[in-house]
């Protein structure tokens, strides 16, 4: 199981560990017009985790502020506003404080489940469906760094469906990757942030 101690830190904590997710899945859209997409899908759902910053200025423009920075400015999309890095690094949202309550499923985590709820909040369309995806995509690599002996698509499907009231359905096109997909990008991941600590180690010798 990986921990969270174990993970990357978050530069924006408001938003939880899955949104960065779906930055890094969005990062990974070889179309632009379909990364613009995603993007704003993940802006809109941003907006739902962290309804506080609403009552900011200009939230919008806040919002993709922050998709920029948090993405590291990699993602390459059409933004409806000019990419202010200053902006981005020197405001920071205040931290949010989540309800106390049961989490159904430990190894999904109160984040993820979180996001499950807004998202099925969500008027159906497009952008409800693209994040229902991506969300079913990140519940089989939680799955997975939790039990990675054994995974059935079909629960991770019930579990969505549990977890969303019955609001959120995958389409019948959808497939899940091949466990070893998920296994070998976690590792890739993990071998990364590795690299990276011993580059920032040296550079402080």
């Amino acid at each position: 199981m990986e921990y969270n101690t174990q993970r990357p830190q978050l530069q924006i904590t408001d938003y939880g560990r899955t949104v960065y997710k779906m930055i890094d899945y969005a990062l990974t859209i070889p179309d632009r017009a379909e990364r613009t997409r995603m993007a704003h899908s993940i802006v809109y759902a941003m907006s739902v985790v962290n309804p506080k910053v609403r009552e900011r200025t200009e939230y919008r423009r806040v919002l993709w502020d922050h998709l920029m920075f948090m993405s590291g400015y990699k993602l390459d999309v059409d933004c409806p506003y000019p990419v202010t890095r200053q902006e981005s690094t020197s405001r920071q949202p205040r931290q949010l404080h989540y309800a106390d309550g049961q989490i159904h499923f430990r190894h999904y985590g109160r984040a993820l489940e979180d996001m499950i709820h807004a998202v099925a909040e969500m008027p159906e369309g497009e952008e409800r469906t693209l994040l229902t995806e991506q969300i079913a995509h990140t519940m089989k690599r939680q799955y997975l760094q939790w039990n990675r002996d054994s995974v059935d698509d079909n629960l991770i499907r019930e579990q969505l469906a549990e977890l969303s009231g019955g609001r959120l359905v995958l389409p019948d096109s959808f497939e899940f990757r091949d466990s070893k997909i998920y296994l070998d990008a976690m590792a890739a991941a993990a071998a990364k942030k590795e690299t990276t600590g011993k580059k920032k180690k040296k550079k402080k010798k």
